[in-house]
């Protein structure tokens, strides 16, 4: 099966390429998104691509894009190749299935996660000083708690190969100014619960999830990837029980894998194996199957 694990479309200029998306510039007002094969851990992109993984990325996050519109706009102008501009038909193969138009937005910098359960640098924290990104929590919780409610625990944005920084509510303000960041938390906890009951009609906790947002002159949308496997945790709700890991749908299984072999969490990352290739498109592709009650053709 082939796979994308760099675009070159020289009909437009490329804007940035991220550990994982191509974004090229398509109009002051309009990017083309394309989601790649690539795939990253520990922030850190792997050397070995993910067949197909790009395209069912981009799936899942129009899924739940659809979902959520009633709730907040999103960036979205264009997701069918047939819609998109004449320049960029000699990619069409390419960029089927696995490419959006998207409206320009000024990304908000921080990273809006919530936390509906206890695990990750969430537990790390918590074992620590007891508190969340400065949330106080009950003690003796273990790890894969649910936790008493969610959480809205924001990052930092790391620059490309550097890490992200978990930060507080407090700094968080400091960064957007009250009303915009009590927006933001809003409906990033607004759109978890929907989700969240949503999953679990489905066999599936979602444990916790990253959202970003960007401002236009119409103010504050929905961008970027929404409740996917590389940006959240998804378990399994069959056989759920707290104080130990879990089985996922998402990337844990690569980290584990890398963790297996003793990665240093540096580049360059060690060369996959074909295993944990099929493995991991196997994951990726249970997620988007089992989310969305489709198959992918």
């Amino acid at each position: 099966m082939h796979a994308v694990t760099e675009t070159d479309i020289k009909a437009f200029p490329l804007r940035s390429r991220g550990k994982v998306r191509d974004i090229y510039e398509l109009s002051p007002e309009s990017l083309l998104i394309v989601t790649t094969d690539r795939i990253s851990a520990y922030d850190v992109i792997m050397p070995d691509p993910i067949p197909q993984k790009g395209v069912i990325l981009n799936q899942i996050t129009l899924f739940w894009m659809e979902m959520f519109k009633g709730m907040i706009p999103n960036h979205l102008l264009a997701t069918e190749t047939a819609a998109f501009p004449a320049g960029l038909a000699p990619y069409a193969a390419m960029l089927e299935g696995r490419a959006v138009v998207a409206k320009k937005a000024r990304p908000l910098p921080i990273e809006c996660i919530v936390r509906g359960f206890i695990t990750g640098s969430g537990l790390k924290d918590y074992k620590a000083t007891g508190t969340v990104c400065g949330h106080a929590l009950p003690a003796g919780l273990v790890e894969s708690d649910i936790l008493p409610e969610p959480l809205f625990t924001p990052s930092t944005k790391a620059d490309l190969g550097a890490h992200d920084e978990n930060i507080t509510l407090a700094k968080a303000k400091d960064m957007l100014g009250k009303e915009l960041c009590d927006k933001v938390e809003a409906v990033s906890l607004a759109m978890y619960a929907k989700a969240r009951d949503y999953a679990r009609t489905r066999g599936i906790i979602i444990a916790d999830t990253k959202f970003e947002f960007g401002l236009t002159d119409d103010g504050l949308i929905l961008i970027d990837e929404v409740l996917t496997p590389d940006s959240s945790r998804f378990w399994p709700a069959a056989g759920y029980a707290p104080g130990k890991s879990q089985p996922s749908f998402d990337k844990q299984y690569l980290r584990d894998w890398l963790t297996s072999v003793g990665f240093n969490k540096q580049p360059p990352a060690p060369p996959l194996p074909e295993d944990v290739v099929a493995k991991t498109r196997e994951k990726y592709l249970a997620a988007y199957e089992v989310l969305t009650g489709k198959k992918l053709s």
